[in-house]
This record gives C-alpha cells, structure tokens and sequence, in this order.
C-alpha cells in the first residue's frame, strides 16, 4: 500500500534503530471540540488559567494514585526500557522511548513537587509547564498505546500507562481532549456504545446474522436481545455486531452458547463492552460507562455476566469492576463474575459439551497474537498464565495447525498492535504503522518458516489495527481473524451434547 511517509522496512532480524530526533513531533490526533468535551465534565477549550489548573490537577493525582508519586521519584534512568517500546522501535523518536515520555511529565513534576525543583530546577532537569511543554505532552502522550510492556522489563515496575493516563487527564481537565476517545464515550452515555448504535439498527444487525447463520448451517442460531431471565449476559465490543473479522466471532459466540444450550443475551442499554475511560485516565467517566453493564444485569435477571473478545474491555471488567460497579453479589457464585468468553468456551470443551471438527480449518495455518491489556493486565480461569494458556487451547482445539511467534512477542513480553490505547483513529495512520512493526517483524519469521495463513487474536482494536496495518506490510488485512470464528467454524452443530 502506498503511503505518504516512510514504511519502516522488515529486516532479517529485529534491529534497535538510530535516534531521529523529533521524528513524529509532527503527529497528533484532533482535539475533541466544546461539544464533544463537555457531556464528559471537562472544559470545552483551553481555559485562561490551564497552568494553575493543570498544576492542581498534577497535585491532586499525586495524591489519589500513590503509584503515580512513586513512579516519579524512581526512575535512575538505567535504560531498560529504551528498547521496549514498538513505537520507539518504529519511530526512531527518543521522546517515544519510555523513559522520554515520562520525563515530559517528570521534569514538570520535580519543577513544583520537589525541593529541589522549586529551588534549583537546571540542577535536577526540572522545568516550567509552558505551552511549548503542554504541547509536547499532547503529542507524545497520544503515542503511547498504553500497553505497559515497558513496566514488565523496568527493575523498578514503573508503568508508563498510569504515566500516560495521567497527562491525558490533566490534558482533558484543562480543555485539551482527544477528540477520537472523547466522542466515543460520550456515544455511550447517549446511546449505550462506541458506535451510537441505537436499538432498532442494532435488532436488525442481529436478525440479519440469524438469517446467515441459518442459510450457513440450516441450524437456528439466536442472537437475543433484551431477553429477561437469561442465564447470560454477553456484553462485548461493539465492533462485534458489524466490522470484519469481529462479526465471525459474534458468531462463534452464539454457536457456543446455542450448542451448549445456554440461555443468554444482549442489552440494548448496554451493548458495549469497550471502556475508553480507562484511555484517557478518568476514573469518573470509567466507572459511568461500566455502570450501563450493572443496570442491564440487574434489569435482566442475568445469573452470569460474559465479556467477548477486546483487550482493554476484559483488563477493566477483570480489575476494575468490582470497585467501580460491584459488588457482584447478585450473580451466581458458582462463576467467576465477570468472566471472559474464552474461560467460558474453555469450560465446556472440558466439560465434554462441545465438539470440533478441526479439519474444517485445515486451509489455515494459524498463530497467535496476544493483546497486551489481557496478557499484562488480567488472568483468565484458576491457573497461573491462564490468559496465554485458554485461548491457545482454543484454537488448537478447533485447528490442526498451530504455532508460536517468537516467545520474546509474545505471553508478557507480547508487542501491542501499535493502534490500542485510543490511538485507533485515521489521525494517526503513520504512528499505527510504524508501531506495528516489531509485531510485523514477528509475523513475518513465522509465514517465512512454518507457512503461516492467519493470526488470530481476542482484543477488537487489535482486529481493527491490524485490517489497517497489514496490507502496508504487503500483507493480506483477512489474515488477521478472531479466536471464536475458528471455534464457531468447527464446531459441530446439532450433534449430542
């Protein structure tokens, strides 16, 4: 494909590139407007007192997140993280190591929350918020993903996510929103998703892919919507009900469910599973969103509350919920409360419930891409290492052939995309691509040596970014499919359960 920027090229091996100072002090996403800032109680533009605003705001987080202080005091800059950034590695911009992104932040920090900074700033790297400064962190603070693989390999566990989140919320609260994230959550509050899929579209969109799946399969396969007394209540991203390939794993979903002979349903009042709240750092906005989810369970009767595939969706079911909407006491106890949609599957194929006939993907060779706010921010089912063991069980109980990316891409140290975080947004196409690089280059060994067709994966925005990213690469974007189209594609419907 071509583009108007440079495509980083894949080499034999992965190679740390030459600093290219401000190499994408160029990108930034759009600001969100008055309109789009203010359903979500921030300032429509910048206000005439930002500093003192912005200083307050820095103070006030420094005290609600003690992480937040102790990750500004403890950097030695040892350089760990330097080379752990897929951003860094496809920019070549030093602001887009780690280390360098906090420190837009940090040097503020030192200038009015330390001794030192207050009194000796050139001796401790401190500096004045100024509007060449703010800026800098509107830049740089949307070219991080969020994705925290840095913190897996910094000695002292610094999170350059709560870093981030930390500046867009400072950046927010003084009228510089991104325009991307903040019109998407407040879609939520008005509608009920990302989307602004309103009820009636949304009942067609799934009576549409009933009359699919029967003509597929001449089996009747219901998508419920509003079903009060349901066993289950599937709340997942909202991508699900129309953009390819999530759509498949809509319909692997309902396969499972229907083969098991599971009640279930959606909510039109909450029919998202994706929170951009936790993007951009608010708390407030994160736990308004999530709250839809509670209000539809309790109106429905659910015993039980499944989350589908998107990564940053489960790291806030699977963290946040219990604190911003719980307690769960209403559910049945019998399971874990939220749960994701491949602990669910993965109980009943142990259960016996479900058969495959694997060779019904016998045209793929598959490998796995593991989403970073699942594999750095969550577990799934009662064992360690559970969220990279389930849905690998998966695939392979539902394909023959199946294999690894290199093991230093994937499990914990797994690159991101290069498009989570609330950077999904045509604004920022060149960041996207360049930060999928070290993903690219770990896709690449495995089609050059074991012939690999596909790349599955769990996490909606990792779909999407990679439809985007791939045919840069000269790769094809229907490489890239959900876990559940390979399980709702092999699953034996109608046999004895």
């Amino acid at each position: 494909m071509k583009a108007e920027f440079d495509i980083p090229v894949i080499t034999h091996y992965p190679q740390t590139p030459a600093i290219q100072v401000d190499a994408m002090v160029h990108s930034q996403p759009f600001v969100a407007k008055p309109d789009i800032q203010e359903p979500l109680g921030f300032p429509g533009e910048l206000v005439e007192d930002w500093h003192d605003k912005a200083i307050d705001k820095m103070g006030e987080l420094l005290g609600k997140y003690r992480s937040l202080q102790v990750f500004m005091d403890a950097c030695v800059k040892c350089g760990a993280c330097t080379d752990k950034c897929h951003y860094y590695l496809g920019t070549a911009d030093p602001k887009n190591m780690p280390v360098a992104r906090q420190d837009l932040m940090r040097k503020v920090y030192r200038r009015y929350f330390t001794f030192a900074g207050k009194h000796f700033p050139k001796l401790v790297g401190a500096v004045d918020l100024t509007e060449e400064v703010l800026d800098d962190w509107y830049k740089y603070y949307h070219q991080c993903s969020e994705c925290r693989r840095c913190s897996v390999y910094c000695p002292y566990g610094i999170d350059t996510a709560e870093i981030t989140m930390a500046g867009r919320e400072i950046l927010a609260s003084v009228g510089v929103g991104q325009k991307y994230s903040n019109e998407i959550i407040g879609k939520v509050f008005k509608i009920g998703n990302n989307l602004g899929l309103p009820e009636p579209a949304l009942v067609d969109t799934l009576e549409g892919l009933e009359e699919e799946v029967k003509e597929d399969t001449d089996v009747d396969v219901r998508f419920p919507v509003d079903q009060k007394g349901a066993d289950i209540l599937l709340v997942t991203p909202s991508a699900d009900f129309f953009a390819e390939p999530h759509v498949d794993g809509l319909i692997g979903y309902a396969k499972v469910f229907h083969q098991a002979g599971i009640s279930w349903t959606l909510s039109s009042h909450a029919s998202e599973a994706a929170n951009f709240g936790l993007f951009i750092g608010s708390q407030g906005n994160m736990q308004r969103v999530a709250m839809r989810i509670r209000e539809a369970a309790l109106e429905l009767g659910v015993k039980r509350i499944v989350v589908g595939e998107c990564g940053h969706a489960w790291r806030v079911a699977y963290s946040y919920w219990n604190t911003l909407i719980g307690p769960f006491d209403f559910l049945d106890p019998n399971y874990p409360a939220p749960q994701h949609i491949c602990e669910s599957t993965y109980d009943l194929i142990q259960q016996g419930a479900l058969k495959f006939n694997k060779e019904e993907n016998d045209d793929k060779v598959v490998t796995f891409h593991d989403s970073c706010n699942v594999s750095r921010a969550s577990r799934m089912g009662n064992m360690p290492g559970g969220q990279y063991v389930i849905p690998r069980a998966l695939i392979k109980a539902s394909c023959n052939h199946f294999v690894d990316m290199r093991q230093e891409t994937i499990h914990e140290g797994t690159f991101c995309c290069g498009g989570g975080g609330g950077l999904l947004t045509d604004d920022l196409v060149e960041l996207r691509v360049k930060g999928a690089l070290p993903r690219m280059q770990a896709l690449h060994e495995v089609i050059e040596e074991n012939e690999v067709t596909h790349m599955a994966a769990i996490c909606a925005i990792c779909k999407s970014q990679f439809t985007k990213v791939l045919p840069y690469y000269d790769l094809g974007m229907d490489m890239i499919i959900s876990v559940h189209q390979l399980v709702g594609d092999a699953l034996e419907l109608g046999v004895e359960r």
